[in-house]
């Protein structure tokens, strides 16, 4: 498995004409890690804000799954979820992935809605692909 787990809104911008959608691109053609509920929050944002229908959806979606290596989502990062979410002040899903990223021995964690460069439990560094490239 790689060492970089990507977030959510590194593949949404995927769906967009923008500078964005080129750095997505570039970060995913690396691959990485992502979780089954990243899976799962692209697909509800394909349906409901790109207005893909299932067949679309899931041909975006393949070629994700393609790029990356999938993990489950299990009773153990579901409880150092909660744990990282109590005492970093993550949201319920930014604690998830966190605790995703974690499980699964990614050193970094690519995303635009966390804190750039904090480094979580000693070992997970946050990083914004988008920060120095916009």
């Amino acid at each position: 498995m790689s060492d970089r787990f990507i977030d959510t809104s590194v593949i949404l911008y995927l769906l967009e004409d923008s500078d964005k959608a080129d750095v997505a691109e570039a970060v995913l053609s690396g691959g990485g890690v992502v979780s089954v509920q990243v899976l799962n929050e692209a697909l509800a944002n394909c349906r409901r804000k790109a207005n893909m229908n299932w067949d679309e959806a899931s041909i975006f979606l393949n070629g994700i799954q393609d790029l990356c290596d999938v993990c489950d989502l299990t009773e153990d990062t579901h409880v150092l979820g909660r744990a990282l979410g109590a005492k970093y002040g993550f949201s319920v899903y930014d604690a998830m992935i966190v605790a995703a990223a974690l499980t699964n021995g990614c050193t970094e964690l690519l995303s635009e809605d966390m804190q750039h460069g904090q480094i979580i439990e000693g070992g997970l560094k946050i990083l914004n692909p988008f920060r120095d490239k916009m």
